[in-house]
């Protein structure tokens, strides 16, 4: 997932993910792995990456309604959002 923080909501983001985005995450299924913050040049401001053990299980995790209730919050925070999902092939991750 990537995203940029909109202006002025930096402070109730950063509570957000620590007190509900990255443990409902983890509820959820979604194992958190690599949290990325560009300060500095173009690209998005986060690239947040997360493990799941199977297609069928994140196919589950997207239709479900805790899924719907957190991704909704967190679009209350954020701009440019995007995901996607990609096999894990045993090597390094590239966008």
């Amino acid at each position: 997932m990537q995203w940029d923080i909109k202006n002025g909501r930096e402070q109730d983001f950063s509570e957000f993910v620590v007190r509900e985005f990255a443990p409902r995450l983890m509820q959820l299924g979604i194992e958190p792995s690599e949290v990325l913050y560009t300060m500095y040049g173009e690209g998005p401001q986060m690239l947040t990456i997360g493990a799941v053990e199977s297609r069928e299980k994140l196919a589950g995790i997207l239709r479900s309604a805790g899924w719907k209730k957190l991704h909704s919050k967190l679009m209350g925070f954020v701009n440019n959002y995007s995901q996607k999902a990609v096999v894990d092939n045993g090597r390094n991750f590239q966008l």
